[in-house]
């Protein structure tokens, strides 16, 4: 429902087009949604939001949530296979739509989802749309044991013509129809990498970090305040590109640079001011080393990062560097 919100659906009527009542969800209440009462916030919020991939992109837009998920798993794991078998183990805990089990062999290790036939049976909208957000949702959690961005083997999953090219953007591989299975798979070789542990303290300081720049906002303010949070949010993987932003919205990129044009910003001024804000922000914490920081923005080259610091401050990383020794 926040995120709902924060593509302009009026909550108000989402609430009322699903069967339920606003004022039942206070903190501490004791309401409960059913199953066609969750089956019809997901069709509703499809349906208001014109986005038939509601799901796969609330999946995508929680990749800070998977940076939370991931920084917990890293207190007890030592590899990305150990990694994914505790993830797999806390699926009950947010879903009992269907079951989630691991499988290997020499090539890939598949992660694959089992429906609860009564619970798809009286909701089969919702679990369709639970199904794309738990796999991109997958995709995340791996990208944040390793620090990359990893590109499945094979997606396997029910889905139709016009959805096919989105799916493959957002998880990353032409995905593969199937009636009736439900599974993602990734190269064996990620199975024993091992975990790099000082990924904790980043993911710590980029949550800091999301959280104090969201403080006392609300979900739907401007574009240029969505946009910014967007980027935030995503910082970890590098600056989105402009498409993906627009996608996120279930916009055409051209009609996104129109509405922020409209706000008197471009996308590119944006990222560079979310960039400028996280390099000061790591620089200042003194727990990086300027190559880290230049890695983590998404340049692929120091050079790169030392002139675009320079035009951002107008003084030079080293210099900048030596005002807090």
């Amino acid at each position: 429902m926040a995120y709902a919100a924060q593509r302009g659906v009026p909550l108000e009527k989402l609430c009322r087009l699903s069967g339920i009542e606003p004022g039942a969800l206070t903190p501490g209440g004791a309401f409960e949604i059913g199953p066609k009462q969750f089956n019809d916030l997901w069709l509703n919020a499809c349906h208001l939001s014109n986005d038939p991939l509601f799901g796969l992109h609330l999946g995508e837009s929680l990749q800070l949530a998977a940076l939370g998920t991931v920084g917990e798993i890293i207190k007890s794991s030592t590899t990305v296979g150990q990694g994914v078998e505790h993830a797999v183990a806390l699926t009950p805990l947010i879903t009992d739509l269907f079951g989630m089990t691991v499988e290997r062999d020499a090539h890939a290790f598949t992660l694959r989802l089992h429906p609860d036939e009564h619970r798809r049976a009286a909701s089969p909208f919702a679990f369709a749309q639970m199904v794309s957000f738990f796999l991109v949702f997958a995709v995340h959690e791996l990208d944040g044991l390793i620090l990359a961005r990893i590109r499945p083997l094979r997606v396997t999953m029910p889905f139709t013509d016009a959805s096919a090219a989105e799916l493959e953007r957002v998880l990353r591989c032409p995905p593969i129809r199937s009636v009736d299975e439900y599974a993602i798979a990734f190269d064996h070789q990620y199975w024993d990498m091992p975990i790099i542990t000082a990924n904790y303290a980043l993911q710590e300081s980029l949550l800091q970090k999301v959280g104090a720049a969201t403080s006392g906002r609300l979900a739907n303010d401007s574009w240029q305040d969505k946009v910014q949070q967007y980027l935030l949010k995503n910082a970890y993987l590098g600056i989105v590109s402009l498409e993906e932003m627009a996608a996120n919205f279930n916009v055409s990129p051209r009609s996104l640079q129109r509405k922020l044009k409209d706000e008197n910003v471009t996308y590119q001024e944006l990222a560079d001011d979310v960039r400028k804000s996280l390099a000061l922000y790591y620089l200042e914490s003194g727990g990086y080393y300027a190559k880290e920081i230049s890695y983590m923005l998404g340049y692929n080259e120091l050079s790169a990062f030392s002139r675009a610091f320079k035009r951002w401050t107008g003084t030079t990383l080293a210099g900048y560097q030596r005002s807090f020794e």
